[in-house]
C-alpha cells in the first residue's frame, strides 16, 4: 500500500504520523498517511515495517485512546491539527482469544470454613484452595469434585502458591509455618518449615527460567521478615531482615531480585545469593498492601502457554520459560507497581532508579490489589472504594474506572489474552470487564457471601472463586 504524500484524492488530505511501540520507540521515520487510513491499513503497514513473516494482530492508540475509525474521523472528532505529527502507538494483541465465563458450572462443598485463597496450577490443569478450616484442598477439574484434602496446618491457611514448574504447592498459615505438598498425591513433603514468628502474608517462587526444577521460594510475614527457603534442603537459607513492621507482600522478579512491601511504608529490593539489600523505594504515606510485576503472569506460568505444550525435562522447561520471559519483556526494564493504604499507587522501574516513574491517584479508599495484564500493557487496581481502575501499564496514565460492585473489591485476575478482567467483591458477586470497551461484560452472582479470592486459569477456560460461604465455585463459558 502506498504511503507517500498526495496519494489521496485531494492534496492536503494526508497527515504525518509517527508509529511507535508501547515503550515509545519509533518504528522508522514519520510517514505521510492518507486520512482514509484506519486500523486495517495500519495493521498492514506495521506488519510490513516489522518484516513479520506471519501477519500479527495489532491495536492502535492515540493519547491512550484506541483508534477504531479512519484517521479523518478521529481528527474531526478530536479537532486535532494536521500540522502536528500524530503519534500512533501500535500494541501487539494475543493471537488467541479467551471467551468470557458466563455461568457457574459447579459449586463444590468440602471446606468447613471460609475459602481464603484459590489458585490454578501454571498449566491450568489443577486447582488448589486454602481455608480457615486449616486444610489445603486439591480439586479434580475434569469431574469437578474434591481430589485431596491436605491436613497438617494447625491454623487458618492464609496463602498458597504453586511452583512455576507445577511440581510443588506451598501453603502458609496464621501460625507462621509453611508446608510443602506434592499436588500429584496430596501428601506433605517433609516436615513444617518453621522460623516465622507470626502469620504468613505472601509467598513467591523463584522463576523457572532462573532455576529448573523449582527449588526456592520466598515467604513474607507479619513478623517483619521475609525468608528464602530451599525445598530440597527443607530449610530457610536466607533471612531478609530490615523492615521495621509487617511485610505484607513479596514478589520474586524475573531478573532474580526479590521485592518486599511493608507496613513501614517502604519497598525493599534484595539480591538472592546472600540476601543483601540493593535498593529502597520510598514515597508511600501509609502501609504498602500489594505489589505487582509487569512480568508476573509469565513468571507464574513459566514454560506453559495457551497451547498446552508439555516438557520432557527441566532443561526444556527452563529454555521455554526463558524464551517466553524475554519475548514478553522485550528491551524494557521490569516494572513494579505498589498499592497502598494511602489510596495511591506508584509505578517503579527498580532496575533503573529508586525514584518512582509515576504516581497513580484516583481511588477514594485503600488499594487492596494491583495486577498487570499478562502482556504488561495494562494495570488494574482493586479498592475498598468499590471500584476497579484501569491504567496504562507502561506510563501509569489513568484509562478508566469500572463501577458496578456495591462493596469493597478484594481481588482481580486477568484472562490470558489480556482482553478481560475479573473481579471478586465483598458484595458476593464476580464481574467480568471488557478492557476494550471499558464496560461490564458479565455479572456473576451465586455466592451467598463475600468473595475473598478469584483466579482465572492460565488456559483461559475456567474461573475459580471462594469466600465466606465455604464453597468453591467453578465458572465456564
Amino acid at each position: 500500500m502506498a504511503v507517500e504524500e498526495g496519494t489521496s484524492t485531494s492534496s492536503g488530505n494526508t497527515v504525518m504520523c509517527l508509529l511507535t511501540n508501547p515503550e515509545g520507540e519509533p518504528l522508522g521515520a514519520p510517514l505521510y498517511l492518507p486520512q482514509n487510513v484506519g486500523p486495517p491499513q495500519l495493521q498492514e503497514i506495521v506488519n510490513k515495517l516489522l518484516n513479520n513473516d506471519e501477519k500479527l494482530p495489532y491495536a492502535f492508540y492515540i493519547s491512550d485512546q484506541e483508534l477504531v475509525v479512519q484517521l479523518e474521523s478521529y481528527l474531526a472528532q478530536k479537532k486535532v491539527s494536521v500540522e502536528k505529527v500524530l503519534r500512533i502507538v501500535y500494541q501487539p494483541q494475543a493471537v488467541f482469544r479467551i471467551r468470557p465465563v458466563n455461568r457457574c458450572s459447579a459449586t463444590i462443598a468440602g471446606h468447613t470454613e471460609a475459602v481464603l485463597s484459590v489458585s490454578f496450577s501454571p498449566d491450568g490443569k489443577h486447582l488448589a484452595s486454602g481455608s480457615g478450616d486449616t486444610t489445603v484442598r486439591l480439586w479434580d477439574l475434569n469431574t469437578q469434585t474434591p481430589l485431596f484434602t491436605c491436613t497438617g496446618h494447625k491454623n487458618w491457611v492464609l496463602f498458597i502458591a504453586w511452583s512455576p514448574d507445577g511440581k510443588h504447592l506451598v501453603s502458609g498459615s496464621k501460625s507462621g509455618e509453611l508446608l510443602l505438598w506434592d499436588p500429584q498425591t496430596g501428601k506433605q513433603l517433609g516436615g513444617p518449615l518453621t522460623g516465622h514468628k507470626k502469620w504468613i502474608t505472601a509467598i513467591s517462587w523463584e522463576p523457572v527460567h532462573l532455576q529448573a526444577p523449582s527449588r526456592r521460594f520466598v515467604s513474607a510475614s507479619k513478623d517483619g521478615d521475609a525468608r528464602i527457603w530451599d525445598t530440597s534442603l527443607k530449610k530457610c537459607v536466607i533471612s531478609l531482615t530490615g523492615h521495621t513492621l509487617a511485610v505484607t507482600c513479596v514478589k520474586w522478579g524475573g531478573d532474580g531480585h526479590i521485592y518486599t512491601g511493608s507496613q513501614d511504608c517502604t519497598i525493599k529490593v534484595w539480591e538472592t545469593t546472600q540476601g543483601k539489600l540493593i535498593r529502597e523505594l520510598k514515597g508511600h504515606g501509609h502501609w504498602v498492601n500489594s505489589l505487582a510485576l509487569s512480568t508476573e503472569y509469565v513468571l507464574r506460568t513459566g514454560a506453559y502457554d495457551h497451547t498446552g505444550k508439555t516438557f520432557s525435562s527441566p532443561e526444556d522447561m527452563k529454555e521455554a520459560a526463558l524464551a517466553r520471559y524475554k519475548k514478553m519483556r522485550g528491551n524494557a526494564p521490569e516494572r513494579l507497581v505498589s498499592g497502598s493504604d494511602d489510596f495511591t499507587m506508584f509505578l517503579w522501574e527498580p532496575a533503573l532508579s529508586k525514584h518512582h516513574k509515576a504516581r497513580l491517584t484516583g481511588h477514594q479508599q485503600l488499594v487492596n490489589h494491583v495486577y498487570f495484564s499478562p502482556d504488561g500493557q495494562w494495570l488494574a487496581s482493586a479498592s475498598f472504594d468499590k471500584s476497579v481502575k484501569l491504567w496504562n501499564g507502561i506510563t501509569g496514565t489513568f484509562i478508566a474506572t469500572f463501577r458496578g460492585h456495591v462493596g469493597p473489591v478484594y481481588q482481580i485476575s486477568w484472562s490470558a489474552d489480556s482482553r478481560l478482567l475479573l473481579s471478586g467483591s465483598k458484595d458476593s458477586t464476580l464481574k467480568v470487564w471488557d478492557i476494550r470497551t471499558h464496560k461490564l461484560k458479565e455479572d456473576l452472582p451465586g455466592h451467598a457471601d463475600e468473595v475473598f479470592s478469584v483466579d482465572w486459569s492460565p488456559d483461559g477456560e475456567k474461573v475459580a472463586s471462594g469466600g465466606k460461604d465455604r464453597v468453591l465455585k467453578l465458572w465456564m463459558n
